[in-house]
């Protein structure tokens, strides 16, 4: 018998390879539409992080141009930790991702091929219906997903020039020249966090079509 305190590494290490982890996990009850609805959940709450962290490090960019008195060094400090923290955050949605598409597309290569196992047609029909369903609004939680990801990327540039420059300029002028960018990148954050809420929604949508069979 599996000692279970050993699962969780066994299972850390089978996810090298999708395949050989997915059939393990069906063995055990876990099938890929499960799997699935979790890599979402995952990906959605990663989301709602970054969201948090995005807000943060806006908040703390807001703090070091309002301050008359400010230690350059210091405040330099405070961004940078914010910008390292921003990019973790962006990262770890990156990844999840990643596992939601790997999940999706074996779940859905394997569900076309047991198609072809139906002898009754009504089942058969029924079933490639669901699977048209499923994968279409897959694609559009997929695509909501993407656009919110992508929309990071400039946020992260913004805010690393402005991280930068601060570096090279530990001077009243550098925090000057920041206010002057603060009301770009306060868009940029804005924009972002909507997108980011567009794709929880549909996430949150998906999990619950799946839920529902």
């Amino acid at each position: 018998m599996l000692n279970t305190r050993l699962l969780p590494l066994l299972l850390l290490l089978l996810t090298g390879c999708s395949t050989l982890y997915y059939d393990t996990m069906e063995k055990v009850g876990y099938h890929k539409r499960d799997i699935l609805a979790d890599r979402v959940e995952a990906t959605r709450d990663a989301q709602s992080e970054a969201q948090q962290q995005f807000r943060s490090a806006l908040e703390q960019f807001a703090a070091v141009i309002e301050l008359k008195n400010t230690d350059l060094k210091q405040a330099y400090a405070a961004l940078n930790d914010e910008y390292e923290e921003s990019q973790s955050a962006a990262d770890t949605v990156s990844e999840r991702i990643d596992k939601v598409k790997s999940v999706a597309d074996a779940l859905f290569d394997e569900w076309q091929e047991e198609l072809g196992l139906y002898n009754n047609q009504s089942m058969k029909a029924a079933s490639r219906k669901k699977l048209q369903q499923t994968r279409k609004r897959y694609a559009s939680m997929l695509q909501s997903m993407l656009k919110a990801e992508r929309a990071m990327q400039p946020v992260l540039n913004t805010f690393r020039d402005n991280v930068l420059f601060l570096k090279h300029n530990l001077n009243a002028q550098a925090i000057g020249t920041l206010r002057g960018e603060f009301s770009a990148l306060k868009r940029e954050i804005d924009q972002l966090l909507e997108r980011m809420n567009r794709s929880i929604e549909r996430s949150n949508r998906f999990i619950d079509s799946l839920q529902q069979g």
